[in-house]
């Protein structure tokens, strides 16, 4: 089971078996939800500074120390600012469109089952609303138009509306058991959510709010990715190793696709030619499979259990972060040959890519007491900066565009 479930739990001295425990999801899967690319501008240090904008990293913090908080981080020059406090246990984070507001998802932590998303203005990084949603919520997405948050509630099987241009929620749609990760397309009118627990996913018509019917995939499924076109909504199940895809036309599944032992992501080329599974079997994995024919090609070595992975703009470099080597590969698109791995910081979970491309910021949780880091990756040199300090147990990290 990924570690939306059971290694999060062995990691805090448990194990358990394979049912997934809302809110303990995995920094990994978390992440997936809610970053964002975006930012331009110059490499001066030719290690990780990129241009004007502003990375937001939720902190989960100390089971005891109350609230978390949101970190800002100038990509220009790399430093962390003044911490933005959040609800109880930030654990995804997404952006508008136009960058204007970062909507930060907590979880209740030990103070309470129920959820809330918090509202940052990203000028000048202040708080201006919290908003209550569903209980144990750990994943975000935001439609393309800017007008709706989508906040997925595992342990209430449904998903929150909330209208950005008044930040009131909307009446929950049930969906599935643990609904843990969420997708929207490209035109913005499905919103496809992975339902852990249940084996299925569901499709939300963003105009009615309404699910259909759940739609089978494979066991645990732990992420989900949009071809470009829209044509097709890739589903990685986690216990099953393999990838399925669903015709968006109709909703219905096709026939499963091998990779990997325990995929646990999923990212595709700007082009919508091949998707890229991170495998987190040993030895850590990454298998390509051409969207064109639905056939997986070769896997790629990399670092032991990778858990997050994020393809460049250009689509010439996919990044795989490598949980338990505390690395971060390079493979190069066109060979599909991994590159030397890149140190970064302790148990890395997630990679949030620059809009033009020249910086990669890996997010680790780290070890101990206020451990978590964001290492700044350069892509023209794949030489990683000094890390940046972000908190105790950061768990997402977006981009502003």
């Amino acid at each position: 089971m990924s570690r939306r479930g059971f290694a999060s739990v062995q990691r805090a001295g448990f194990t358990t078996a394979a049912v997934v425990l809302c809110g303990v999801a995995s920094a990994g899967a978390q992440a997936a939800a809610g970053v964002r690319a975006g930012g331009a501008g110059q490499d001066p240090a030719g290690a990780g500074a990129s241009a004007a904008g502003t990375a937001y990293v939720a902190d989960y913090g100390q089971g005891n120390s109350g609230r978390g908080n949101v970190v800002p981080i100038n990509t220009a020059t790399n430093k962390a600012g003044a911490a933005i406090t959040a609800g109880y246990g930030p654990v995804a984070i997404a952006i508008t469109p136009d960058g204007k507001t970062a909507y930060a998802v907590s979880d209740g932590s030990q103070y309470t089952s129920w959820g809330s998303v918090t509202a940052i203005s990203t000028t000048p990084n202040t708080a201006s609303a919290q908003i209550g949603v569903g209980q144990r919520p750990d994943a975000i997405a935001i439609t393309p138009d800017g007008k709706t948050v989508y906040v997925a509630n595992c342990s209430s099987g449904s998903v929150t509306p909330v209208a950005t241009a008044t930040n009131k929620a909307g009446t929950a749609i049930p969906v599935g058991d643990a609904p843990g990760v969420i997708a929207i397309t490209p035109s913005g009118k499905t919103a496809y959510v992975a339902n852990y627990n249940a084996g299925t996913v569901s499709a939300i018509n963003t105009a009615t709010n309404q699910a259909g019917a759940a739609i089978p995939v494979g066991a645990e499924p732990d992420a989900i990715a949009i071809t470009p076109d829209e044509r097709t909504a890739y589903v990685a199940n986690y216990a099953a190793g393999t990838l399925t895809p669903i015709i968006t036309a109709t909703n219905q599944a096709g026939p499963a696709i091998p990779v990997g032992g325990y995929p646990a992501a999923i990212a595709i080329t700007p082009d919508g030619e091949t998707a890229y599974v991170a495998n987190e079997t040993q030895p850590g994995t990454v298998t390509p499979v051409a969207v064109a024919t639905g056939k997986a090609g070769t896997a790629i070595p990399v670092g032991a259990e990778p858990d997050a992975i994020a393809i460049t703009p250009d689509g010439k470099t996919v990044y795989v972060a490598n949980y338990a080597a505390g690395t971060v590969t390079p493979v190069a698109v066109a060979t599909n040959q991994a590159g030397t791995a890149i140190r970064v910081g302790t148990y890395p979970t997630a990679i949030a890519i620059t809009r033009d491309g020249k910086t990669a910021y890996v997010m680790a949780d780290g070890k101990g007491s206020a451990a978590g880091t964001v290492t700044p990756v350069s892509i023209a040199t794949n030489r990683a900066g000094p890390p940046i300090r972000v908190g105790a147990h950061p768990r997402a990290i977006a981009i502003t565009p």
